[in-house]
């Protein structure tokens, strides 16, 4: 059974740090795509930043890019997003999100993930 558990959010002001964490287990797919994505009350998840498991190359949504980097530790099974210069538009609950499309092809699209965590409130404040 396919888990994943996020950690580190909380409330920083704007143009602090943070670094949330993503704990796989159950979860060996090399092949597909690892990333986060958020969510305000009332709207959709969108994509943040995504990672491909076998090739290591990363996706970024053009808010976040020059900002946030996405990196995976395969040795702990885990997946990072630290996330710098943050700003007040960045304040979400964040999502960690696997099993994703192969290459990370349309990572966008929610619906081609297969596996998600419970999410971690991260809040900028001005």
């Amino acid at each position: 059974q396919v888990r994943l558990v996020e950690s580190g959010g909380g409330s920083v002001q704007a143009g602090g740090s943070l670094r949330v964490s993503c704990g796989a287990s159950g979860y060996a797919d090399s092949r597909s795509c690892m990333g986060w994505f958020r969510q305000l009350p009332g709207k959709e998840r969108e994509g943040v930043a995504v990672i491909s498991t076998s090739s290591g190359r990363t996706y970024y949504t053009d808010s976040v890019k020059a900002r946030f980097t996405i990196s995976q530790d395969n040795a702990k099974n885990t997946l990072y997003l630290q996330m710098n210069n943050l700003k007040p538009e960045d304040t979400a609950m964040y999502y960690c999100a696997a099993g994703g499309p192969r290459y990370c092809a349309n990572w966008m699209v929610t619906r081609y993930f297969d596996y998600w965590g419970q999410g971690t409130q991260v809040t900028v404040s001005s």
